[in-house]
C-alpha cells in the first residue's frame, strides 16, 4: 500500500471530541483501490464498528480480540473516554471500514478486556513499579473481512505510528497480543515490538510486546 499524503505538521489537539472525524491522507492498495485515513470515528464509522464486532462469522475477529464486548456489547463512548485516539482505514467507493489501530495511555501489562476476570485490578498490577505505570501507551489493531490479506495493516500502522509519536514524543508503546494469532504477534514484531517475558502470561496465552 502506498500512502499518497500525510497529515500536516500542525497536529490537531488529540484526543479529539467524541464522533468527530478528520481526513489526513489517502491511500491506494497494491490492487489499486483507494482508500481515506482519518483521525476519529464519526458515527456512521461507530455503527459500523459495532456491527463488525457483533459478526459471529467472523471467527478470526471473535477469536482473538475483546471487541464483541468492548464495541459490540459495550459503550463507544466509555471506551473513548479512556483518552483512546482511532486512526481509521476507510475504502473509499464503498466507505467501508478497513482497518483500524487505536492508541492510548494503559499499564504496561495490564490484560484487555478480553483476558480481565475482573475490573478490579490485580495485586500485581496495583505493586507495578512507576515506570511501568507513567508514559506507556498501548497500541491495537484489526483489518476486516473483506480487508484482509491485502498487505494493507502493516503500512498503515507504520504511519500512524510515526504520526502519534510525533504526538507524544515522551511516551513508549506496548502491545497485549494473544499469543495464538500467529499473525498478530508477527506484525506486531515486523513494526518492532518485542515479547516482553515478565509481563507476559502464558498459561493464558497473553503476550506483552514493547517497541523499543
Amino acid at each position: 500500500m502506498e500512502i499518497k499524503s500525510k497529515l500536516s505538521p500542525r497536529l490537531p489537539k488529540l484526543p479529539l471530541s467524541i464522533y468527530k472525524s478528520i481526513k489526513i491522507g489517502e491511500a491506494v492498495s497494491k490492487d489499486g483501490e483507494n482508500f481515506s485515513i482519518f483521525i476519529g470515528l464519526d458515527k456512521k464509522i461507530v455503527s459500523q464498528l459495532k456491527t463488525l464486532s457483533l459478526d459471529k462469522k467472523d471467527e478470526e475477529l471473535q477469536k482473538n480480540t475483546g471487541d464483541r464486548k468492548r464495541f459490540g456489547e459495550g459503550s463507544y463512548s466509555d471506551w473513548y473516554k479512556k483518552n483512546r485516539i482511532p486512526f481509521i482505514l476507510v475504502h473509499t467507493s464503498t466507505a467501508a471500514l478497513a482497518v483500524l489501530v487505536w492508541f492510548g495511555p494503559k499499564m504496561l501489562g495490564k490484560k484487555s478486556i478480553k483476558y480481565q476476570k475482573s475490573k478490579e485490578l490485580t495485586k500485581e498490577e496495583i505493586e507495578l513499579p512507576k515506570d511501568k505505570i507513567e508514559n506507556w501507551h498501548t497500541i491495537s489493531y484489526r483489518a476486516y473481512p473483506n480487508f484482509r490479506g491485502k498487505g494493507l495493516t502493516k503500512k498503515f500502522a507504520t504511519s500512524v505510528i510515526e504520526i502519534y509519536m510525533k504526538k507524544f514524543p515522551n511516551i513508549k508503546l506496548w502491545s497485549g497480543i494473544d499469543a495464538r494469532n500467529a499473525a498478530s504477534r508477527k506484525l506486531a514484531e515486523s513494526l518492532g515490538f518485542k515479547i516482553l517475558e515478565k509481563l507476559s502470561d502464558r498459561k493464558e496465552n497473553w503476550l506483552v510486546m514493547v517497541k523499543y
